[in-house]
């Protein structure tokens, strides 16, 4: 396909991906909010029609009272909204876009020499069984005896995903890692409710439309995993877009504990929020320790990050700019140019070229941040060596004289 032509699928799918992404979460974080502000009815018609919480609520101009049924209402009403393709699109539009970014090039985003000599075909396997099988890992602890009990699961969950956080570091690109992981949870949501959620939800319409009560090991098992779901989520967003910040995945030797680090921050400071939705509980408190527990890993990855000041060199050691702009024409100007040789790109990468001195010369901190941490060149397609990229960085740190 026309790389123009490709640039358009790609952003169409992006923006298609956005929009059902954020009806799906929307709509998750609306009812565990929900959820957790019913109060029990007072009125006792309410009580005698099977309703066990009720919420008043105003928005837009206008006052709302959604009521929660302890299983379900006596008679099923014609009209009966469900939330499954928010999910679904979700899922599929995001597949859409791992198979044309990562599995239609996957020597340009998931395949690192540097990490493993893998062939496209063997990433690609990997990428597919890493989603399946997360799927089918997951769920059979969630069936088995050990689902009955939430805070051990939760602890096996942790240690099986960073797992498979530093496994995934260790065979794939930062990039392609990180977004396999995300993936990979994404998956874990998105099976949820196809394979779990909805099934039970089916049920239980179906033995109230016969007249029978529902059977309650369905309303159960739903809410486990939208738990789960609310959990996963914000883990799940951070992944979507951590391919914008190279200096998180492009961490050199350890970017599999900022993976997990990050993770672990997002289900925490949600878990927080979740907490805080049932402050009225406990009179209007809520602990901040989930919070302060989120925050401190996000400080812990900042701190750990940051980058090491410049290194003093001896000018005589430094390049003549002569020199560099021959590396970074030889090593970077294929894709960061105005008119971009390597297939696949119609224009420069975050529209940075680096085609000539002016370029270069005004834009050295992103270069620099960039060879750092070896991010670029996308999966040293051009292979860059060690010492040229040495060379560069310490051309930089002394002041890029020119």
């Amino acid at each position: 396909m026309d790389a123009y032509l490709l640039e358009w699928v790609n952003l169409l799918l992006r923006w298609t991906h956005l929009i059902v992404g954020i009806a799906w979460i929307g709509a998750s974080f609306y009812f565990v909010w929900l959820d957790n502000h019913l109060v029990a009815p007072t009125d006792a018609d309410l009580q005698a029609k099977g309703v066990g919480g009720e919420l008043w609520a105003v928005h837009g101009g206008g006052f709302y009272n959604p009521q929660k049924y302890r299983l379900a209402p006596a008679q099923i009403p014609p009209q009966l909204h469900w939330f499954y393709w928010e999910a679904y699109s979700t899922w599929l539009s995001g597949f859409a876009l791992l198979c044309l970014m990562y599995y239609g090039a996957p020597t340009l985003y998931l395949i690192d020499p540097a990490v493993a000599a893998l062939s496209p075909l063997q990433a690609v396997a990997i990428g597919v069984a890493t989603l399946v099988g997360g799927w089918l890992v997951y769920d059979a602890l969630c069936r088995s005896p050990l689902g009955r009990d939430l805070n051990r699961l939760a602890i096996v969950l942790a240690l099986l995903l960073a797992a498979a956080a530093y496994g995934l570091c260790s065979v794939f690109s930062g990039r392609g890692a990180f977004l396999h992981f995300g993936a990979m949870l994404g998956t874990m949501m998105v099976g949820n409710v196809f394979f779990v959620i909805i099934p039970g939800q089916r049920a239980m319409v179906a033995a109230a439309a016969r007249g029978e009560a529902p059977d309650p090991r369905n309303a159960v098992r739903a809410k486990q995993r939208s738990v789960h779901n609310t959990y996963f989520t914000l883990p799940v967003l951070l992944m979507m877009i951590s391919n914008h910040y190279a200096f998180t995945y492009g961490a050199p030797h350890h970017n599999w504990l900022v993976l997990i680090a990050l993770c672990l921050a997002g289900a925490a400071i949600r878990v927080w929020f979740v907490e805080r939705h049932k402050a009225h509980e406990r009179g209007g408190r809520t602990s901040p320790l989930a919070l302060i527990i989120g925050i401190g890993l996000i400080a812990a990855v900042i701190v750990a990050l940051r980058p090491a000041p410049p290194a003093a060199t001896a000018a005589a050691s430094v390049l003549p700019f002569e020199r560099v702009q021959t590396i970074i024409q030889a090593r970077c100007v294929s894709c960061h140019a105005e008119h971009p040789a390597q297939a696949g790109f119609v224009t420069a990468p975050k529209g940075q070229m680096f085609d000539t001195a002016e370029r270069i010369l005004a834009q050295t901190a992103s270069i620099r941040a960039q060879l750092v941490s070896r991010a670029m060149p996308i999966g040293n397609l051009t292979q860059m060596t060690d010492d040229e990229r040495a060379a560069v960085i310490a051309w930089i740190d002394a002041g890029a004289p020119h």
